[in-house]
């Protein structure tokens, strides 16, 4: 049985999944649900994820209900390009910054984004003012890494890169598609308050099977 992965176009958790199977050179399938009529809360995939949550991966009698519980799966049952690197270091180096950037990403972007994208937000309210100046904190945390290195745990793209990369590619889709108010937020490019970061990103999209991981509702936008 192939690797099935159930989804949702532009949920962050199984585009993690997809970048690091991207990474790991791993072919698989998805099974896209549609967010806006809640089919991840119907009862087909609340008999495979009782919890309801995004993702879950499938392969034979392994059910995985976790984004990183998923990429920490992959490393073990297909070793080579580890995502969890080879020695115990740089295991807990990359684990480190892959929880991390799951702890402390997603809330810093959820007060920006949620309203600019499913709020159509076009004013720079008080709220999304400090919203930025929060985010805008968090990824100079991350920048002052890659300036040292060229992926967020050395040389070579990680888990923690695939935790990561979503969330922030996320963010630069905002500055893409609603470029005025993210551009009153003091958000108009990656440029304007970082100095690494769009060449990370740039060095992740390279890697093969990264792009075809992108939301698919963005090709039908274009």
């Amino acid at each position: 049985m192939d690797i099935t992965l159930y989804t949702i176009s532009g949920a962050p958790c199984p585009w993690r999944v997809m970048v690091g199977m991207a990474i790991k050179g791993i072919d698989y399938k998805t099974q896209l649900l549609s967010g806006a009529d809640q089919e991840h809360k119907q009862d087909a995939y609340l008999r495979i994820n009782p919890r309801g949550t995004m993702p879950t991966l499938l392969k034979d009698d392994v059910v995985i209900r976790d984004s990183i519980a998923i990429l920490a799966w992959l490393d073990r049952a297909f070793p080579e390009n580890p995502l969890f690197g080879e020695t115990a270091d740089e295991a807990a180096e990359i684990w480190q910054k892959s929880m991390e950037a799951a702890d402390y990403i997603p809330p810093a972007i959820s007060g920006l984004l949620r309203p600019i994208f499913f709020e159509n937000a076009s004013k720079a309210t008080p709220e999304l003012l400090e919203a930025s100046e929060k985010l805008r904190a968090e990824l100079q945390t991350w920048d002052a890494i890659l300036k040292q290195t060229k992926f967020l745990a050395g040389a070579m793209p990680t888990a923690a890169d695939a935790v990561a990369f979503p969330h922030v590619r996320l963010i630069q889709r905002a500055m893409d598609t609603k470029s005025e108010i993210m551009a009153d937020l003091g958000l108009a490019n990656f440029d304007a308050f970082t100095t690494a970061m769009s060449s990370w990103i740039g060095r992740v999209e390279t890697v093969s099977g990264v792009a075809q991981s992108f939301p698919p509702h963005w090709a039908e936008a274009a």
